[in-house]
């Protein structure tokens, strides 16, 4: 908690109009740095430049939260454009935007006539499902994937399909009762009010109302009178003295915004995580191979194909055709490890046969781009219907940091068991930031198989000494990583040479350092 009141922007001019509250529809907002447009913009997504460095430890668990902004005022204060200007000025990445309209309870049929006819009070701490806006917050704020309803204000209910939301360096919350509830309290880093004059916020509500919500003047003023303006003076303006800010007409008040991001900026900058490589190359020096640990068996097929595409001199053409005969191979290796149930079937012959099948719900492979990417026809060719999804993890290179950019995994991924692909695993920082990620999706540490075509030992203690139940299956282990953490021998930088692109030289061999294709 932000300790006492930091400061009041005070104004004598409070009836001064705000600046203009025209919004797009409410939604996840992810910032971006200003002065580098996204990597890739599509009708249906967006890679963005600006990563997530780790929120974890080098054991593989939370050690940093994300901080929490709580945002409250009266109905149509200006709360979400406070929020998106904050968002704006921050300038860092990974903001989410939660809003507590998400969040109104499920309707009975007779509170559905009620609101058809202005006679519920949507203003009432009862019309909250608190119980789940504190589950989805602590979770949200503990990094985890979350799940958040979907409210429609014509029908009054929840759309059938939920919104999944994860990752967030900074969570900005905002809602006319953020401050109503004890335990919402205790998770917010920052509280702020928005205190704008009554008028200009039924002014606003009549303009929302009717132009968003297709509700008529008559039925807003009524709801106004009998049930917001109360609600305001009841449960809204008192709960003003637990602020930490007060911020007087909304979005245009820049002075109150500067001093929010100044501090938000200094809170994230104690928690920033630093991670020493060259510790993590170090801790598990001479240390056994750790039993999770599956090596193809080298045999002269095998160690004939390694031939091949680690010589500088194989064709691309060549170096294609080996790396999918031992992507192939390994991807067989790693379903050995699934767990299967007998099952009897009965031949042409009429005779029983007592063979095995896979007992679990589904496989998912995900892969981390870009070279994790060329794993998965593997993958397809021997798991029918396979899911597939994908994460995009980068090298900051000036910290030496993995960070993530983008992930689009499959629905209820939780449930199934995972192949995780990458071609490379040097440090095994890109691996742990995306092992950590399928566990903030509720995917247990025991159904993950990390599969990859080379690693180096410092790799393989780095994923096994973080997450000891995730199964790891190789074609071979080399010895060392330089001081660049390049794996040598090694096998060069694979996505290069797979795609025939040039890198500059001082990318790691590692998967992490490879941009998007």
């Amino acid at each position: 908690m932000v300790a006492g009141r930091l400061v009041t922007v005070c104004s004598l001019d409070r009836l001064l109009p705000s600046v203009s509250t025209s919004l797009s529809p409410r939604k996840r907002t992810t910032s971006q740095c200003k002065s580098e447009p996204p990597l890739l913009r599509t009708s249906k997504r967006t890679i963005y430049t600006a990563g997530r460095p780790p929120w974890y430890n080098e054991h593989g668990t939370q050690s940093k939260e994300a901080f929490v902004i709580g945002l409250c005022g009266g109905s149509a204060s200006g709360k979400t454009t406070v929020a998106r200007k904050i968002i704006e000025a921050l300038d860092v990445p990974w903001v989410v935007l939660l809003s507590m309209d998400s969040f109104y309870k499920v309707l009975t049929a007779e509170q559905q006539l009620l609101a058809a006819n202005n006679d519920y009070n949507f203003d009432h701490p009862d019309a909250f499902d608190f119980s789940l806006l504190v589950h989805t917050l602590r979770k949200l704020k503990q990094g985890k994937s979350v799940k958040i309803p979907v409210y429609d204000f014509t029908t009054h209910g929840r759309q059938k399909v939920w919104k999944t939301v994860y990752g967030a360096s900074v969570i900005i919350f905002e809602g006319i009762m953020s401050f109503a509830d004890k335990e919402l309290l205790k998770l917010l880093d920052m509280k702020i009010f928005v205190d704008t004059d009554s008028d200009i916020r039924l002014v606003r509500r009549l303009r929302r109302d009717i132009t968003e919500r297709g509700r008529d003047i008559d039925g807003v003023i009524k709801q106004y009178n009998k049930f917001v303006k109360p609600a305001f003076e009841q449960y809204i303006e008192p709960t003003m003295r637990l602020a930490d800010i007060v911020v007087p007409r909304g979005g245009g008040n820049m002075v109150a915004i500067d001093l929010i991001v100044q501090h938000v900026h200094s809170q994230l900058e104690e928690r920033k995580l630093r991670w020493d490589m060259a510790a993590l190359a170090s801790a598990h020096q001479a240390q056994p191979l750790p039993q999770t640990l599956s090596v193809l068996e080298s045999t002269p097929q095998v160690r004939g194909m390694h031939t091949i595409i680690r010589n500088k001199e194989t064709s691309r053409d060549e170096f294609i055709f080996y790396s999918k005969r031992l992507m192939r191979l390994l991807i067989e290796r790693a379903l050995s490890f699934l767990p299967s149930q007998v099952h009897i079937v009965q031949t042409p012959q009429g005779e029983d046969y007592e063979g095995r099948t896979f007992h679990g719900k589904r496989i998912t492979g995900v892969s981390i781009l870009r070279a994790g990417e060329t794993m998965e026809p593997a993958l397809r060719a021997v798991c029918k219907d396979v899911r597939i999804g994908k994460i995009l993890i980068q090298t900051n290179q000036d910290t030496g940091e993995p960070e993530l950019h983008y992930l689009r995994l499959p629905k209820d991924i939780s449930e199934d068991h995972v192949i995780l692909m990458d071609c490379t695993v040097s440090t095994g920082a890109a691996a742990m930031m995306a092992i950590r990620v399928l566990l903030d999706h509720d995917v247990r540490e025991d159904k993950i198989l990390l599969v990859s075509l080379l690693m180096a030992e410092m790799g393989v203690h780095s994923v096994a000494y973080a997450f000891p139940q995730v199964k790891i299956i190789t074609t071979a282990v080399d010895k060392k990583v330089n001081d660049l953490f390049h794996i040598i021998p090694g096998i060069g930088n694979f996505g290069d040479r797979y795609f025939g692109t040039d890198a500059p030289p001082d990318w790691s061999d590692d998967d992490m350092d490879e941009p998007s294709c």
